[in-house]
């Protein structure tokens, strides 16, 4: 019992001045295992990398609807998904802290309203000539899709759901292929 409020008051102590009871090397260790650096991939070939993304926005019927007659304040929410989408993953090493800037050589994104199901799919593919992947790109531009979407209709459903964001599948590099 004494231990434990012993632990209790130098606990409360260390919150207030910010400091850590630890020996040298387990601060040592906490320093290493925080440490993050960019890879570096100049010693990599350039090869094709291309990397295709998926998720989907679940949303009620009737704001599926008021979609696909276009008719929502803030416009057309197709094609302003589709180009948040492009331009995310164009800004994506801004966004990463560990991303490389890429030279993209394509970014399709594409959004399909599924009626039965009450749902927009989007669908990135990625393309590059470049040391790295792109599979960080294809994901932040569904992702991003995915959130203008919900930013364009959440004065009318405030219950829409986004979800499901995963790579289907990568291309080129030295770990290979991927496919879901």
């Amino acid at each position: 019992m004494k231990k434990d409020k012993k632990l209790n008051r130098e606990a409360a102590r260390n919150r207030k001045t910010g400091s850590r009871s630890m020996d040298r090397k387990t601060r040592s260790q906490v320093k290493k295992a925080r440490t993050i650096r960019m890879v570096d991939v100049a010693d990599k070939a350039e090869t094709l990398r291309t990397a295709e993304a998926r998720g989907e926005v679940r949303l009620s019927a009737s704001v599926l609807k008021m979609i696909l007659e276009n008719r929502l304040p803030k416009g057309d929410v197709l094609a302003a998904a589709r180009l948040a989408g492009i331009l995310a993953a164009k800004k994506t090493w801004e966004l990463m802290p560990l991303c490389h800037p890429l030279r993209l050589s394509s970014v399709e994104v594409e959004v399909v309203p599924v009626r039965s199901k009450k749902l927009l799919k989007v669908k990135s593919l990625v393309r590059a000539v470049d040391r790295t992947g792109v599979e960080m790109e294809a994901l932040t531009a569904v992702a991003v899709a995915c959130l203008t979407v919900y930013d364009m209709c959440k004065a009318f459903d405030k219950r829409m759901v986004i979800g499901d964001i995963h790579l289907l599948s990568k291309s080129g590099g030295k770990s290979g292929d991927f496919r879901w």
